[in-house]
């Protein structure tokens, strides 16, 4: 449905602005009339790029008004504190369309306060923009809704999204270091072998005797790079295109994550990773009354590993014949052992939600952990690596030269 955003007079002859959405222009401008304002402008928005209609399409607006999992959490503290002080939902919805100022989510936010309007549930009014909302938090408001403790459901989905961004925020943050060092080695090798040894070579081209081993290889790699760069580039280029192929073909995403999981290091921290957004997800769905087996249909696809996905699928139907939740998950290369123990612990104590949120707690620290370990790791690895390659270009320029002293003395 299109959504409009308007200028009108109210009552008073006071100047307000506004978005809804209308089937057309006339209908719009008829809402507008029977909200007891009258019409002075009125313009048509485009909104196909977080519909259902749309998510086939890209373009380049799209990609510079996506809404961000960070502006959707605020946006659902704001509401649960509007809804929690006591604003009816449309009234709530209105004051945040003012109060937000992403365009791409003012424009939802205002399509759908006009659902809603029209007659459906706020959940279903969120279904119709996938790419904003996922299908764990339209269930979690429609339970929310059917409970009568929306605002409730709306602080969990808000605490739930916050400590996502922010896990990965600090994630994103262990990483920049690490990387910058690399771009810069990457940067200054290049520069070298491009530009400064052919220079200081060339005066070793009229040297009649054979030139030392490191000499040879430094001179025949800069002549290599400075030749065939552009290769490398286009190397570069097609396995990151290879890689991104494969990891959008299931086949290819499925060998891809299992691989994965065999990396020393690197996929427990992906297990960790996967065992605190289940349990995150999972015990909030039951902590709002929905029940185990819609709950497991939905959190499989937050974990972020297809294999374990499909551990999660598996265990989801072994549950439904009768098994306990922790052996149904109790697979090879899966989730770690303590994830397993606590979730069994839970389910024998009778307080599985309360347990699953204690099984977030710890492997969100420990993820956190992990990685800025790895981080420790990789950066003194990098600098050695780095000094390593400016020590063997160094002996390469030198040896020449103290071979030629020799022969002058």
């Amino acid at each position: 449905m299109p959504v409009y955003e308007y200028s009108a007079l109210d009552a008073k002859g006071k100047s307000i602005t506004g978005m809804l959405d209308a089937d057309s222009e006339v209908m719009a401008r008829q809402k507008i009339r029977a909200a007891g304002n009258f019409p002075v402008n009125l313009k048509a928005v485009k909104n196909n790029s977080t519909e259902k209609s749309g998510t086939s399409r890209f373009s380049f607006s799209q990609f510079f008004t996506r809404i961000s999992p960070g502006e959707v959490a605020i946006m659902t503290r704001q509401l649960a504190t509007l809804i929690g002080a006591g604003f009816p939902l449309v009234s709530a919805l209105e004051s945040l369309v003012a109060q937000i100022n992403s365009p791409g989510l003012k424009k939802v936010i205002a399509g759908i306060k006009g659902t809603v309007v029209e007659g459906s549930t706020f959940a279903n009014a969120m279904g119709k923009y996938p790419r904003v909302f996922t299908p764990i938090y339209v269930n979690m408001v429609a339970s929310g809704e059917s409970s009568g403790t929306l605002e409730i459901v709306l602080e969990r989905l808000a605490d739930i999204t916050e400590k996502q961004e922010a896990l990965k925020s600090r994630m994103i943050t262990a990483m920049i270091y690490p990387l910058l060092i690399l771009a810069i080695s990457i940067l200054i090798v290049s520069f070298l072998l491009m530009f400064v040894v052919p220079k200081i070579m060339s005066m070793f081209e009229n040297m009649k005797q054979t030139l030392p081993l490191p000499t040879r290889i430094l001179i025949g790699t800069s002549n290599t790079f400075k030749s065939y760069w552009w290769v490398l580039v286009l190397l570069l280029i097609a396995v990151l295109l290879g890689i991104q192929a494969a990891y959008r073909n299931e086949k290819g995403r499925r060998w891809i994550d299992t691989r994965v999981l065999s990396v020393p290091l690197f996929g427990a921290l992906v297990r960790k990773l996967a065992a605190a957004r289940f349990a995150r997800t999972l015990g909030s769905l039951l902590d709002n009354g929905v029940s185990m087996l819609p709950a497991m249909g939905i959190v499989h696809n937050v974990v972020g590993n297809v294999f374990i996905a499909d551990v999660v699928t598996d265990g989801a139907a072994e549950v439904s014949k009768g098994k306990g939740l922790g052996k149904a998950l109790d697979k090879p290369k899966a989730f770690p052992p303590l994830a397993i123990q606590m979730i069994q612990v839970g389910e024998q104590s009778g307080n599985l939600e309360e347990m699953l949120g204690k099984v977030a707690d710890v492997f969100e620290k420990e993820v956190e952990t992990t990685t800025m370990r790895l981080t420790a790791m990789v950066e003194p690895i990098m600098v050695l690596l780095m000094a390593g390659i400016v020590l063997f270009i160094v002996l390469a320029i030198c040896l020449p030269i103290f071979e030629m002293n020799q022969l002058v003395k």
